[in-house]
């Protein structure tokens, strides 16, 4: 309850947040987004497009979790995650408010689930964050992106939306509810790495968590 109630404040207060203390909007708000639909990529500071990529990976992030948990909950995880494409932490948060802890799986992975399942999606994802953190720190302009966050609210909201994935993965139990699937405990050093490490943790825990298939067997 407590869980559920803090998830709600949280996503109640960003969308007020966004409404009433963001910068305002401008004519402008949406000019990196619509450069980026248009495939100006070289008008679009580096800093922000690689932030923008980043929430996508987080997306995956988040996906390789919420997939398999979705099997087991009322919930069609499906739904969340596509709206998720469109508005981000705003449908994702939801999702964590309202599913049950479920430390259980059963049946067998279709192609998609085996795909978020296996340790190359989390090695594939790892390799283009460092990419993408790459080409924001060497060629990124700064002072520039810190000029957007104070005035752009699209630029804004979104940095503090990376900020709420960072901060929500290892707290409503879908981290732990995973770990538990896969025989791993909340002590090991697999999970302090994901909750300490933001961005990077969480990858790591994609590249070595066990298949979910191989440790149902395993203890079959």
């Amino acid at each position: 309850m407590v869980r559920s109630l803090t998830l709600w404040l949280i996503w109640l207060g960003f969308i007020l947040y966004l409404l009433f203390l963001a910068p305002p909007l401008q004519a402008d708000t949406l000019q990196p987004l619509q450069s980026l639909l248009a495939g100006k990529l070289p008008s679009i500071n580096p800093v922000i497009l690689s932030l923008f990529s980043l929430v996508g990976i987080w997306l995956l992030i988040y996906s390789c979790l919420i997939f398999a948990d979705g099997r087991m909950q009322s919930l069609p995880a499906w739904m969340f995650m596509l709206a998720s494409i469109a508005t981000g932490v705003f449908a994702l948060i939801p999702y964590l408010a309202l599913r049950q802890p479920n430390q259980s799986f059963s049946g067998e992975k279709d192609p998609w689930l085996a795909v978020l399942d296996s340790q190359t999606t989390g090695i594939v994802l790892s390799i283009s964050t460092l990419i993408l953190m790459l080409y924001a720190i060497v060629w990124g302009d700064w002072a520039g992106f810190a000029q957007e966050f104070l005035t752009n609210r699209f630029v804004h909201g979104m940095s503090l939306a990376f900020c709420l994935f960072c901060v929500l993965f290892p707290y409503p139990t879908l981290l732990q509810d995973d770990m538990a699937r896969r025989g791993l405990t909340p002590n090991s050093q697999l999970f302090h790495l994901a909750v300490w490490v933001p961005l990077l943790g969480p990858l790591a825990y994609l590249c070595l968590r066990p298949s979910l298939l191989a440790f149902r067997f395993g203890n079959a």
